[in-house]
């Protein structure tokens, strides 16, 4: 296995894992969800409103972790793309070999210009990759959106048939 396929690997793991990620966020903000409406069964919207921000944030994490997971995904099939490259111009290589009559014959020019496209896709897949790792980076939580918070309060009591009175 080559260096670009193990890289290949950790790229399709880390999709699967922020995947994962995503989904137990999901979980955690339904639990959130059930502490909601809990205390909205008992009348206490001011301990309501500490799970609804929860809720919110873990909703948020989830899209996050899906956003990012569809960016490394999309680097992964770019990998994909030049590691089948590689093997493609690996056989061409061996093709070669027993061609060097007819590669004689051939246009060095359209040779040429298929290798300098070959090294533009290369340079283009690098800087793509960079520029994805910088994003990622900068990625961060967002903060709790007042509107979303008093959204969810008022989604989860009118759920459940509770009556709800926000100060």
């Amino acid at each position: 296995m080559s260096n670009m396929e193990k890289h290949l690997f950790n790229l399709k793991f880390a999709a699967k894992e922020l995947n994962g990620n995503a989904k137990k966020c999901d979980k955690e903000e339904k639990a959130e969800k059930g502490k909601i409406k809990k205390a909205i069964q008992k009348s206490n919207t001011e301990v309501a409103k500490i799970p609804v921000e929860n809720a919110v944030c873990q909703k948020n994490q989830a899209n996050n972790f899906l956003r990012m997971s569809a960016k490394v995904g999309t680097v992964a099939a770019r990998v994909q793309s030049a590691v089948t490259m590689g093997k493609v111009i690996k056989s061409m290589a061996g093709v070669v070999k027993f061609m060097d009559a007819t590669l004689r014959s051939m246009n060095l020019k359209k040779i040429s210009a298929l290798m300098d496209k070959f090294e533009h896709q290369f340079d283009t897949l690098d800087v793509q990759t960079q520029q994805m790792e910088d994003t990622m980076s900068s990625t961060t939580i967002l903060t709790t959106p007042q509107n979303q918070v008093t959204m969810l309060l008022q989604e989860i009591a009118s759920e459940g048939g509770l009556d709800l009175s926000l100060e």
